[in-house]
């Protein structure tokens, strides 16, 4: 084929892409679905995650569903790994069938709720790495009743929010050490019904709703994740947040089972967990500062629904959530700050 011809049709090529990923987006069902994952792969460029040779993450959540699909998607990429989730018997599973691989990984069975047992898995962290060069916060749970950790917050913004903050707070050192780090936080769709209002953040026992309560923690995840790469870009540190579509994972089975049977609409669990390996990878490169939720490789818009906007600026909704955390976490009484 001439040259120039072959120019021709790249372009040509790679403009419907855009014009087909533009129709999905514009449908939300056909994004967020199987259907999405399929297309977008299948008309774009998409390359292998790079290796990763020689670099520590640390994965939550990796007992079942998106963590643990990232987990072995990033030992596959020669990541070392540390590795939490809930359920010591599937979590010391996957590492007994990572090592078998040769990979480098440690675990750690716990309950991301409880602020003392991140402190220690961060001290465990500090005391045999270097630097870290990624983290993914993929733990999280819907429940469907009102409960609290043992610091009495609520259970979903502990788990959603508080959770992911203090252990990066502990953790920034090391990510800074590395000097090209990166934090990947697995948000939801469901954020997309909710706006944030930090004063309706943690809901009661009186007007607790499961799906509600995941949406906003889910949303204020999102900010969360552009105050990390706010404040801490200039020290190397890029921070994203991704939503994994309609993803076939036992957590969806189990806390929305109606849901759950769209079936073959429901993308698989790599499908899913795709996008969160790559950025973890660090091969979204400069794009780590790019405002929005990222999906299929490409970062969308924050908001679909008018009323979900901000009533000030997502900035400063950003900073109000942050110095909550800071309190709610006991970081501003204690004096503790990040180096």
């Amino acid at each position: 084929m001439p040259r120039a011809l072959s120019r021709t049709w790249s372009r040509g090529r790679h403009l419907a892409a855009r014009v087909l990923d533009a129709s999905l987006e514009a449908t939300i069902v056909a994004s967020f679905s199987r259907v999405g994952a399929v297309l977008r792969r299948g008309t774009q460029d998409w390359p292998v995650v790079p290796s990763m040779e020689g670099r520590t993450v640390l994965v939550t959540g990796a007992s079942s569903g998106i963590g643990r699909e990232s987990a072995l998607a990033l030992a596959r990429a020669g990541a070392d790994l540390w590795i939490t989730g809930r359920d010591e018997g599937r979590l010391e599973e996957l590492a007994g069938r990572m090592r078998s691989q040769g990979t480098t990984v440690h675990t750690a069975a716990l309950d991301v709720t409880d602020g003392a047992l991140l402190d220690d898995l961060a001290r465990r962290v500090s005391e045999n790495s270097a630097g870290l060069f990624g983290i993914v916060h993929s733990a999280g749970a819907l429940t469907h009743e009102y409960a609290t950790s043992a610091q009495g917050v609520e259970m979903t913004v502990a788990t959603h929010v508080l959770a992911p903050f203090r252990l990066t707070w502990r953790l920034a050192p090391l990510l800074r050490a590395a000097r090209q780090a990166t934090i990947v936080t697995v948000a939801s769709g469901g954020m997309y019904t909710e706006r944030f209002d930090l004063s309706r953040l943690e809901m009661t026992a009186g007007d607790y709703h499961g799906v509600k309560a995941y949406a906003r923690a889910k949303r204020a995840q999102v900010l969360l994740a552009h105050e990390w790469s706010r404040r801490w870009a200039r020290d190397g540190v890029r921070s994203y947040v991704m939503h994994p579509g309609w993803t076939d994972t036992p957590g969806l089975a189990a806390s929305l089972p109606t849901f759950h049977r769209l079936g073959p609409l429901l993308r698989r669990v790599d499908e899913g967990a795709d996008t969160a390996v790559w950025l973890a990878s660090g091969a979204a490169g400069e794009a780590g500062t790019t405002t929005g939720i990222w999906l299929d490789r490409r970062p969308r818009g924050e908001y679909y629904l008018p009323w979900t906007r901000p009533r000030c600026s997502s900035r400063a909704d950003g900073e109000d959530l942050w110095r909550w955390c800071e309190r709610r976490s006991g970081f501003d009484a204690s004096g503790a700050r990040t180096p």
